[in-house]
């Protein structure tokens, strides 16, 4: 596979992801309930969150714990980027650039998040609809943006049994992560790598069987 279609699909991925978070950024405020997302379509629904921090929002503590956050994103990036292409060089089978690509593109979406985000808009707070480019300047320093989360796709909930330690008795929603198009394509560029190990991965496979 050819270096231009992994970037064509890099290209592809992080145009829908920017356009779908700048669109909720500059349209809608924040949601705080779940049970009043901004569209409700039975099982999906669209919400607009921001996630400070890494993946299920966690952080790193400290005043300059979310530079070491988008520092380490930015190694990573490079560490993915020189992956993809030393895999185009060896001519990789075309499930495992399709896989990198992917999960570069999304990688790189929330990277940008982090980054400018809160340089180029307002805050989103107190029931307000962010601006771009504000005047008052941005609600965060360069490096310190929050990412973009608005996909919601509760599968069922349920309650754990009252035998259960703790949560036995309480409530629960299955999958209740709320994530963008970058962490769905890092999510699908994982999940063809391991759906098709044996031909992303084909000396491997040869070596283990010997």
């Amino acid at each position: 596979m050819k270096l231009s279609k992994a970037i064509l699909i890099i290209l592809i991925v992080l145009l829908i992801d920017q356009i779908s978070k700048i669109y909720i950024k500059l349209n809608y405020t924040l949601t705080t309930d779940s049970n009043n997302p901004i569209y409700d379509l039975n099982k999906f629904k669209l919400m607009f969150y921001e996630n400070a921090g890494a993946a299920w929002g966690a952080e790193i503590p400290g005043e300059y714990g979310k530079l070491i956050l988008v520092v380490f994103r930015i190694f990573a990036v490079f560490g993915i980027g020189y992956w993809l292409w030393n895999s185009i060089k060896k001519n990789g089978h075309k499930i495992l650039i399709i896989s990198i690509a992917l999960i570069f593109a999304g990688a790189l979406g929330n990277i940008i998040d982090s980054i400018f985000y809160g340089v180029i808009f307002s805050g989103s707070y107190h029931g307000s609809v962010a601006t771009a480019f504000p005047e008052t300047g941005g609600y965060a320093a360069l490096g310190y943006g929050h990412v973009v989360d608005m996909l919601y796709f509760p599968l069922f909930d349920g309650t754990w049994p009252e035998w259960m330690p703790w949560v036995g008795g309480k409530t629960f929603s299955f999958f209740n992560a709320i994530f963008n198009i970058a962490d769905s394509a890092i999510t699908v560029g994982v999940a063809l790598l391991i759906l098709f190990s044996k031909k992303a991965f084909p000396d491997t496979q040869s070596k283990v069987s010997e």
